[in-house]
């Protein structure tokens, strides 16, 4: 059961980090008429609750990964003219109690990747999409490479292993789900944007392992190419909860990814730009405009290579930040070769860029770099 004061937190906690709530709504049995279907009843009290408390969601899924409906609780035998069904009775409560909420979907889960495990039954995105027609505002999709081994037996298909954490093959598997959903929303909602609402190393909770630097690659990687593809929104799973979160759920210390998060939310921006092309193996560029400064470009290398150094050339002078661990596997992330970590007051320490001459720039290998160029006098960035 939702409380209201749980509610509550989470609405004072987005006032206060100036964010926006994007959020999914109950399915089950309590949800349920006497027939089966859906009602709002549940959903009226919680956006009039969110409304009396000044705030408003700003976009919602109707239900979590239909595609894997059962587990969400969903009735038994859920099917896509369900889902068709019971949005339509969604979509009419939303527009009429909330009409700023974006509504997004279908918000798949499973598919374009490997993530399904054998004998789990998956009601397509592609069956949702074509009993609903084009309802949504933004296509939705949820996207992991595997799932951790809360869930996948040790030599699962479905696993991972630090070994294969800097493989093109892990590091291209988001291109590969975003790819498969492009083409979804190309087909059925043309036009519209892309929102990845849930993703993280891997389903279940994540590995041991996501806790540490060496997903820091994944993290970033996968923001790169997504930005690249055109998807516009990007949420992590999770803040603070179990191994793939953000902070550490009892200490509330950064991980290794907030770090990462921070580095990008600071220094790129949201018009991307074309890098141009790198036949280094393990080398991975991505280049946006710098944030907050007209004209600027900030450039971002992934060394993905643990035993050899890459190089790039720049034209122009820059400030390099450069993120490493002293082992991969490590929950301390350096900044130019130092240590990361809050302020007495658990301020956020100031980032410091070291100037790099115009030239041959070495990457370092197993290093995630950022090169902030502020006097580019880019004209795509003015």
């Amino acid at each position: 059961m939702l409380t209201q004061a749980q509610w509550k937190g989470v609405l004072d906690f987005a006032k206060a980090a100036n964010a926006e709530v994007v959020t999914s709504f109950a399915v089950g049995a309590g949800t349920r008429d006497a027939a089966g279907g859906w009602t709002p009843a549940q959903a009226a009290r919680i956006l009039a609750f969110t409304q009396a408390n000044g705030s408003r969601i700003a976009a919602s899924e109707f239900m979590n990964e239909p595609t894997f409906a059962t587990i969400g609780g969903a009735p038994t035998g859920y099917d896509a003219p369900s889902y068709a069904r019971d949005f339509k009775v969604f979509q009419q409560f939303m527009k009429s109690t909330s009409p700023s909420t974006l509504l997004l979907g279908p918000g798949g889960v499973g598919e374009g990747g490997t993530l399904v495990a054998p004998g789990m039954k998956l009601l397509a995105s592609a069956d949702i999409m074509a009993a609903t027609g084009p309802v949504f505002d933004a296509f939705s999709f949820h996207a992991y490479g595997g799932v951790s081994s809360r869930c996948a037996p040790k030599g699962s298909p479905g696993g991972t292993t630090p070994i294969a954490a800097l493989s093109d093959d892990w590091l291209g598997r988001a291109e590969k789900i975003e790819s498969f959903y492009a083409e979804l929303r190309d087909k059925y909602e043309p036009g519209k944007p892309l929102w990845n609402t849930e993703t993280a190393q891997t389903a279940c909770g994540g590995d041991r392992w996501a806790s540490t630097f060496l997903d820091s690659f994944r993290y970033l990687n996968q923001l790169g190419i997504s930005a690249k593809r055109g998807v516009q929104v990007h949420i992590h799973n999770t803040l603070a909860a179990s191994d793939y979160g953000l902070l550490d759920e009892k200490t509330y210390q950064p991980r290794p990814n907030y770090w990462a998060a921070l580095a990008w939310r600071r220094l790129m921006g949201t018009t991307v730009l074309d890098a141009g092309p790198t036949s280094t193996p393990g080398l991975r560029l991505y280049a946006h405009c710098l944030r907050n400064q007209p004209g600027g470009v900030a450039l971002l290398a992934i060394n993905a290579t643990t035993t050899a150094s890459a190089h790039i050339e720049l034209s122009t002078a820059s400030e390099r930040y450069m993120l490493t661990a002293h082992e991969l596997l490590d929950d301390t992330v350096l900044l130019n070769g130092t240590a990361l970590q809050l302020g007495p007051d658990d301020e956020p320490p100031a980032f410091k860029g070291s100037a790099t001459r115009a030239g041959m720039v070495d990457l370092a290998p197993a290093s995630i770099t950022f090169f902030v160029i502020a006097n580019a006098d880019n004209a795509a960035c003015r």
